[in-house]
């Protein structure tokens, strides 16, 4: 969010760490935590539990599960996900950027009666894309750099394998959702009663981005993005990949 509208160089990821244990004390850095957290059980169990049946439907329905369709059944599983996972986003996001330090709760109470339950699924769309996108390049890139992997280094199926696969699946990740992660993050900061909207969509709000303060701007906050995924989507496969074995499951 820093220098919206405008030009200039960013505040680092470390100087701002800094500044908010100074200032607000070591716990501003989990604010918005509830709502994460119960996104992240919900949309997280969904993206990964819908990935393998989409998958199955691509084989069944083309006798292919090639990158292409890899790649389409993580667009379907995450989109799906967060369409009903949205409302905890639109929560965390403005429990992180409110100076009240109300409850989620409380926060929910305010969104709800000054702008309307709509309100809850501001910036779905881009939401949507973004993780749709994720969970593609994420799942698809896993899936392929597993295959190669197999093939082309001595590499077996176990933690080593699963843990290199899952770096670059988190490096492909965060190339592809860093922008649409910023866009969608405006959007759902965006308040419809506090005046004319700056941004009307996701596509206006990357042209305004693009046009006001470069097209570097985009990847606004991408190291901290690539901070926050590279160990999670690690942490995920690894522990997923764990989790089917003992579930007497295939591997991915």
């Amino acid at each position: 969010m820093q220098l919206a509208g405008q030009r200039g160089n960013l505040v680092g990821m470390g100087a701002i760490f800094t500044q908010m244990v100074e200032r607000e004390g070591p716990r501003s850095l989990y604010l918005g935590f509830a709502p994460a957290l119960t996104r992240s059980l919900i949309y997280g169990g969904l993206r990964l539990g819908l990935y393998e049946p989409c998958k199955h439907v691509c084989s069944y329905a083309f006798g292919s599960t090639n990158f292409a369709f890899k790649f389409a059944s993580g667009v379907v599983a995450g989109a799906l996900a967060t369409a009903l996972t949205n409302p905890m986003e639109v929560l965390k996001v403005r429990s992180q950027m409110s100076t009240s330090r109300i409850s989620t709760i409380g926060v929910m109470r305010e969104i709800v009666s000054e702008e309307g339950v709509k309100a809850l699924w501001k910036g779905v769309g881009p939401a949507m894309v973004r993780a749709g996108c994720l969970t593609a390049s994420q799942m698809a890139t896993y899936d392929e750099a597993k295959q190669v992997l197999l093939m082309w280094t001595p590499l077996e199926e176990g933690f080593q394998l699963h843990l290199m696969s899952s770096c670059i699946a988190g490096t492909a990740g965060t190339l592809v959702t860093a922008p649409i992660d910023m866009i969608k993050t405006r959007l759902m900061l965006q308040r419809e009663s506090k005046g004319a909207r700056v941004y009307r969509n996701g596509f206006h709000c990357a042209y305004q981005v693009v046009l006001t303060e470069g097209v570097k701007a985009l990847y606004k906050g991408g190291f901290a993005t690539f901070a926050r995924l590279g160990p999670q989507t690690a942490i995920t496969f690894v522990a997923c990949e764990k989790l089917r074995e003992l579930a007497g499951m295939s591997a991915i």
